[in-house]
């Protein structure tokens, strides 16, 4: 039995403990699922709105928006997936919208669990590295955020990823019936064309180039006659590939505007700069070096234990002849992450997310390495998540306090923080806990989260059936913090025509941004059938336009965006004092 399952005794030796962990993070996917506040990527709104609008026109195509330059910003399969997902908008919730996304990120999680099970040597902990590697990967926090929320990373993941789990299949099988068939090389192709449809056409490119090298890596001789066909089935692919993205120009009725907003603007912006290409490189806003990190970052909370890996994979691939020796399995992973890394290393533009679809190659890593991983990395992990924790329970102690949140729901954050905290201890105590637990204290963190915004986001909330039928075809003015976010409202307001106005910023169509809040409200009462005002400061009891404006309703409202100073040592401790602010539904009295 490995040693460090030795703490969890007989449920060590059945791998239920392990099995248990997998079931607590697939939990976590669903827990909250339909919040505001999970966590989620800043534009999402954004294109809910678009498919909304698409929706609501009764055609696939052209896609619809009322934001300027952004109705062809992604493509229309991930807007099509919204539109079935809400029923046409007839099921119109978050949860039905972002239910399509968790249901992929499952899948590629059990994809990969079947290939570290194979993978593994040692029979006795085939199915213990196996639920190891789809813990990771469903606790690395890019997982968490972009595998389950509508703008998602999860269905080109999965896509994207098939032709890789091909290449490893072939690699485990026997010599002999290794073979790369042009059958194969077309079914990659409408794997990678339909994971582009999803994000952009531009995703082939790493794909084809990863299964290029990959197989010419784990080749047992390169030769200039498999060289050569290996490169025109990966060229069929590719261009198969794009050819299924490009079935949008022919479909939509509008091509020239999905070219100016899509081709132009959304991605050839991104390898372009003002500054030359390599002072933008070396000393721009996203430079080269910056992307080295990306994996380390990608996993989030489990950041410090991805980089230990890192390092460690690092020492031993130096400590060898160049790959030689390497296990051909491995030899895939390698280029899996190494061909992801260095393809979006050379836009002038770079991110991490970009390099999300080569994370289950780097869960099915670790968990091969998961015992060589010196435990540091873990130690120091469970060391960053106590603060956390201290932080996430004092918040939903605080709720309690303010009655946001009920005893029950104060009890259920306190009990995940202290026994995230609990556990933390104690595998400084019993170093062999040290490796599982920094994965179950970070699973810990997660729930500790959900478990603490639910009472800002449960249906109770939602405004009943009075309020909607007084707002049916009103006019109402709703706060918009940045591009799109006013697409919220819709969720809440049935059958109401809705305006934003920017509530934090100078966004284009700011309604009155240089005016005085009391004064701008006044305007906007004066203007509107209803207003959505939020809190101008903690000392405001109620809102400034009483007596002469109606409260129909007030909810909590969680402040996203702080200014310089708004938080500091002094009121970290008082989220009271930076975190929460009153939300009014506002009438005004009309003579």
């Amino acid at each position: 039995m490995p040693s460090s399952l030795k703490p969890f005794g007989h449920v060590a030796r059945t791998d239920t403990a392990w099995i248990a962990l997998v079931f607590i993070a697939t939990a976590l996917y669903l827990y909250g699922l339909g919040s505001p506040y999970a966590p989620t990527n800043g534009d999402e709104m954004v294109y809910i709105h678009i498919a909304r609008m698409t929706a609501e026109s009764g055609h696939w195509l052209p896609l619809q928006s009322e934001l300027v330059g952004t109705r062809n910003t992604k493509p229309p399969l991930l807007i099509w997936q919204a539109m079935v997902a809400g029923g046409w908008g007839q099921h119109w919730s978050l949860f039905a919208l972002r239910l399509p996304s968790v249901l992929y990120t499952f899948a590629t999680a059990g994809l990969l669990a079947f290939f570290a099970h194979r993978l593994q040597s040692n029979a006795a902990q085939k199915l213990r590295t196996a639920c190891i590697a789809a813990s990771l990967y469903l606790l690395f926090f890019s997982t968490f955020r972009y595998g389950r929320a509508y703008l998602t990373s999860a269905p080109e993941t999965f896509w994207l990823a098939l032709p890789m789990w091909w290449v490893l299949w072939q690699r485990l099988r026997p010599a002999d019936q290794q073979q790369l068939s042009w059958l194969a090389a077309t079914l990659m192709g409408l794997a990678m064309g339909l994971g582009a449809a999803y994000k952009s056409f531009a995703l082939v490119v790493p794909a084809a180039a990863s299964v290029w090298a990959a197989w010419l890596l784990t080749a047992p001789r390169i030769t200039w006659p498999l060289l050569w066909r290996t490169s025109l089935q990966l060229a069929w692919s590719t261009l198969l590939g794009v050819g299924i993205f490009a079935l949008w120009f022919v479909l939509d009725p509008d091509p020239a505007a999905v070219w100016q907003e899509f081709i132009v603007a959304e991605n050839a912006g991104k390898m372009s700069s003002g500054q030359g290409y390599w002072q933008a490189a070396l000393h721009g806003a996203y430079p080269m070096w910056t992307q080295l990190f990306a994996y380390p970052a990608n996993g989030g909370l489990l950041a410090l234990v991805v980089g230990g890996f890192c390092l460690w994979a690092l020492w031993q691939l130096r400590q060898r002849s160049p790959l030689r020796g390497l296990p051909v399995p491995y030899k895939v992973l390698l280029a899996w992450l190494l061909v992801w890394l260095v393809v979006f290393t050379i836009p002038s533009q770079r991110s991490e997310r970009y390099l999300i679809p080569a994370m289950p190659a780097l869960a099915i890593a670790m968990a091969l390495a998961w015992e060589r991983i010196p435990r540091i990395w873990h130690a120091l992990t469970l060391l960053v998540l106590a603060p956390a924790l201290v932080m996430l329970g004092r918040i939903g102690w605080v709720m309690g306090e303010m009655d946001i949140s009920s005893p029950f729901e104060v009890a259920t954050v306190s009990i995940a923080a202290c026994a995230g905290l609990t556990l933390a201890a104690a595998a400084f105590f019993l170093r062999h806990w040290l490796r599982p637990m920094a994965l179950l204290v970070t699973a810990l963190t997660y729930a500790c989260f959900s478990a603490m915004v639910a009472p800002l986001s449960p249906p109770g909330t939602e405004w009943g059936p009075e309020i909607q039928a007084r707002l049916r075809d009103k006019q109402v003015a709703v706060p918009n913090g940045f591009t799109g976010q006013y697409e919220r409202f819709h969720f809440r307001i049935d059958h109401a025509r809705i305006t934003p106005y920017d509530a934090e910023g100078r966004n284009t169509g700011a309604l009155y941004p240089d005016t005085p809040p009391g004064e701008r409200l006044q305007r906007l009462l004066q203007e509107f059938d209803a207003v959505v005002w939020l809190q101008d400061d903690l000392e405001q009891a109620q809102p400034s336009c009483a007596p002469g404006c109606q409260v129909l309703a007030t909810r909590w409202h969680v402040k996203s965006r702080h200014k310089t100073g708004e938080v500091t040592l002094d009121n970290l401790w008082y989220p009271q004092q930076w975190l929460f602010r009153q939300e009014w539904l506002l009438l005004p009295k009309r003579p």
